[in-house]
């Protein structure tokens, strides 16, 4: 047989010993989500190692790398780093976000890379076509930078910051 077959096996081994574990207060390792409800943990669990959302996966925090279509952590603080098409964040983050849509709705500290990036408090880098931070400590790159509280400008194209 052939080690990709060995492999394929192991892995699934690994997946069922993870669904049938009963239900625990820790995080779990891995994540697999094809759209919320259907994925292996419940949304409300915390994810740190990696997850993988195929179409969409939501849950409470992500600790490592976040794959997918749509990436939608809901509480605590996510680490890590997050690719994919869409990446919301409804608390805070820490990290890279590199999705074409990158929203955070708490506080922000890292590198936002894509298309659109949001983030209430913004502490680092943005880097996209239209950024925007109610208020930030930091540097935006883009044709549209829009920093609402506290920046050198309130909208300003190719470049704003603020480092008050």
């Amino acid at each position: 047989m052939s080690s990709k077959y060995h492999a394929l096996v192991g892995l699934l081994a690994i997946v069922l010993i993870l669904i049938s574990t009963p239900a625990q207060a820790q995080p779990r390792p891995v994540q697999l989500a094809l759209v919320t409800p259907v994925q292996i943990f419940q949304e409300e669990d915390a994810i740190s190692g990696i997850r993988l959302n195929l179409l969409y996966g939501r849950n409470a925090s992500v600790m490592g790398l976040d794959l997918g279509l749509v990436n939608h952590v809901t509480t605590g603080i996510s680490t890590g780093a997050q690719y994919g098409a869409v990446g919301l964040v409804d608390s805070d983050f820490v990290g890279l976000q590199n999705n074409l849509v990158n929203a955070t709705n708490g506080k922000f500290d890292g590198f936002q890379l894509g298309i659109v990036n949001y983030a209430k408090i913004a502490n680092g880098f943005q880097l996209g076509f239209v950024n925007y931070a109610e208020s930030m400590r930091g540097l935006q790159i883009g044709v549209v930078n829009i920093i609402q509280r506290g920046g050198a400008f309130p909208v300003f194209p190719i470049v704003n910051w603020s480092f008050e």
